[in-house]
């Protein structure tokens, strides 16, 4: 069930028919499937959302508690995203819940924020009590039909994924690699949320640390490992090549980039 409102939704398709841009069209696109295939509709309650905590957890890190009517009774997968309208309807951000109580109709996101991007200044600005548009939750990542260890490869943008896929399914071992750019705000974060089996790896120019992230993959390989890997476009697609290159199964790696250097677009 949607909440996005119908005035809103009329305003968000006309943008998504015509934004010239491929590249959004595209993005678009692909969450009008995740609706269709969720049986998700538009404009069917006008409720939206309301920030009732917000909090400052350092390093560019906020966590959000929103809370709305309609979303009560609404169920959740960890991995599952929504899509939040950040100052208009044709603006919107993608969020990974890390906590969701269907019978509050309530959920929680820690939200990193970087760059200038309408994402970004919107989770920056944003106050309790302030209110917002949504829709979802909506497919995303999805680990429930594998049963097999996870290994996420991620940054500061895939910490509240790792926290949901840890505490979902706290009988599977979850380890983590992020690269981050403050490695001590980093970790009193993770400590704050309660996120273990994480290594944080700082970045460095040329991304000479991915070195250090690809060596860390090795030991993943020969264990029937699911990888997940998230976050920053090319590192995404350097450690995905990595992987095919040692033969692990397609079944095995799921991907999904967050953000690219240079695309306001997407923070």
């Amino acid at each position: 069930m949607t909440i996005l409102p119908t005035g809103a939704a009329a305003k968000f398709l006309g943008k998504l028919h015509q934004d010239a841009h491929a590249a959004d069209a595209a993005c678009m696109a692909s969450i009008m499937a995740d609706w269709d295939a969720a049986g998700l509709t538009i404009g069917q309650t006008n409720i939206g959302a309301v920030v009732v905590a917000c909090e400052d957890m350092g390093a560019g890190f906020r966590l959000l508690t929103l809370e709305s009517a309609a979303l009560k009774g609404v169920r959740w997968t960890a991995g599952q995203k929504i899509q939040i309208a950040t100052g208009s309807p044709s603006v919107t951000r993608t969020y990974t819940p890390i906590e969701w109580n269907t019978k509050a109709g309530r959920f929680c996101i820690l939200g990193y924020a970087h760059g200038d991007g309408p994402g970004s200044n919107w989770l920056r600005t944003l106050s309790t009590g302030d209110e917002c548009y949504l829709f979802g939750p909506c497919a995303s990542l999805d680990v429930s039909d594998t049963a097999s260890p996870l290994a996420l490869f991620g940054d500061e943008t895939s910490m509240g994924l790792a926290y949901a896929l840890t505490y979902q399914y706290p009988e599977r071992p979850v380890t983590c690699q992020f690269e981050v750019d403050k490695v001590a705000g980093c970790e009193k974060v993770m400590t704050q949320i309660g996120l273990c089996n994480a290594t944080l790896v700082r970045r460095r120019s040329s991304d000479a640390h991915l070195d250090e992230m690809e060596a860390a993959l090795t030991g993943c390989v020969s264990i029937a490992t699911t990888f997940v890997l998230t976050g920053k476009t090319s590192t995404v697609q350097r450690l995905r090549q990595r992987l095919k290159l040692w033969d692990v199964p397609a079944h095995r790696i799921i991907a999904k980039a967050y953000w690219a250097p240079g695309r306001t677009d997407l923070v």
